[in-house]
């Protein structure tokens, strides 16, 4: 097999997903004929509400989490928003937040503007991380304080798939009375999570980063954390989440689950030997190419390489000439011309920063596919130098 020139090779999975076949064929039944409202009380609508409750079922299956602990919502920025903002308002007396430098916007963006959501003013604490894109223990247990109302550090980062330690985050917190927030969304489907054995009382997912559609999100809700909702309205959700459930991408959700629990060790073995194939062969083949974050502590499907002297942007449009999609960072931020806020956090030098490029697998990628890539990426770095002063004035 081999790639053809008009196939579209896709290493862009850590921003979306395509929607497998099995949830689409899940997800049509309630698209067409299955219509009813699963709050109605008639039989029509029941039926509709029984496949929301397999779908909760099935998320709940792949967390290690129950039932009644799954809350479903739009997508994860909603899910981060709802945890964040219920735990201040549930401690109104405390006015400090924990999180990292290296959020996605979502948590970031949510954290810098509290007093404008709340009215009140508040204080956070942006954790700094290593050089190899990691988080020092010590240095958050000093961080915590008796005014911290909440800590959220996501579960593994979107742009180097360095994995955090927050079982660990999360039991410290435990310990002081602290509520503890993680935002999942890159971890779950990619890595066991089972988190009736942890302290963590609520996680975010987003359907679209495991092959569920877009529009479709999760927070779980630890049973017996104190929670204020985010969207009020009506009874849906135990009165946790107004608004008539979104039931087909709900049903897709769970199907995606389901695939992912099943396909787990896939992930951490065949696209773990690809993504391992990619990044050392692009190493190899192309001087001052640099990986950023943890050889070993990261997601299974995640590189992100730097390539020095040349810009990412230029790099994803000759990559774009092959039908090869990537990204430059988080897609949510992907219009920015501005260096990665993760790898200045990490320290990664301008010149590199500038230049990097995240490759993130999924179960639907081939040998040939990265092979088609490691042919096609010298050859496009080596255009991209020729034409940059900044590479022959620091080569000569």
């Amino acid at each position: 097999m081999t790639v053809s020139p008009d196939q579209v090779v896709y290493m862009d999975n850590n921003a979306t997903t395509r929607v497998a076949p099995e949830v689409l064929d899940a997800m049509m039944p309630y698209l067409t004929e299955l219509y009813g409202n699963p709050s109605s009380m008639h039989t029509f609508g029941g039926q509709v509400g029984q496949a929301v409750s397999q779908a909760r079922q099935e998320v709940a299956d792949l967390l290690g989490a129950s039932p009644e602990e799954i809350v479903f919502t739009s997508c994860g920025t909603e899910s981060d928003s709802t945890a964040i903002l219920s735990a201040i308002q549930t401690y109104p007396e405390k006015n400090h937040v924990v999180t990292t430098r290296v959020e996605h916007p979502a948590v970031k963006n949510l954290c810098d503007n509290l007093e404008i959501f709340t009215g009140r003013k508040y204080h956070s604490t942006r954790l700094h991380v290593e050089a190899d894109g990691t988080l020092d223990l010590q240095r958050f247990k000093d961080s915590l304080t008796d005014e911290t109302a909440i800590v959220s550090v996501m579960w593994a980062n979107n742009e180097t798939g360095v994995i955090f330690p927050v079982e660990e985050m999360a039991r410290i917190t435990k310990e002081r009375g602290i509520l503890f927030h993680t935002d999942a969304v890159q971890a779950v489907g990619k890595i066991p999570i089972n988190l009736k054995e942890t302290a963590i009382d609520f996680l975010s997912l987003s359907g679209h980063k495991l092959h569920a559609p877009k529009g479709i999100g999760v927070l779980y809700v630890r049973k017996g954390t104190p929670f204020i909702p985010f969207l009020n309205g009506g009874h849906q959700e135990r009165g946790r989440r107004g608004g008539t459930e979104n039931v087909a991408s709900i049903v897709g959700l769970g199907k995606a689950c389901a695939l992912a629990a099943a396909k787990m060790d896939e992930e951490n073995t065949r696209v773990r030997a690809l993504r391992d194939k990619l990044e050392k062969g692009l190493l190899t083949s192309i001087p001052k190419a640099l990986l950023n974050g943890h050889p070993e502590q990261r997601l299974p499907n995640t590189a992100n390489i730097s390539f020095e002297y040349v810009e990412g942007e230029a790099i994803l449009l000759h990559m774009n000439q092959h039908n090869i999609c990537a990204s430059s960072g988080s897609a949510c931020t992907s219009g920015s011309l501005e260096p990665s806020h993760v790898l200045r956090a990490m320290g990664v030098p301008f010149t590199a920063a500038h230049g990097s490029i995240r490759f993130s697998l999924s179960i639907y990628n081939t040998e040939e596919e990265v092979d088609f890539v490691l042919e096609k990426m010298p050859a496009i770095i080596a255009k991209l130098r020729a034409m940059s002063p900044f590479w022959e004035e620091n080569n000569k």
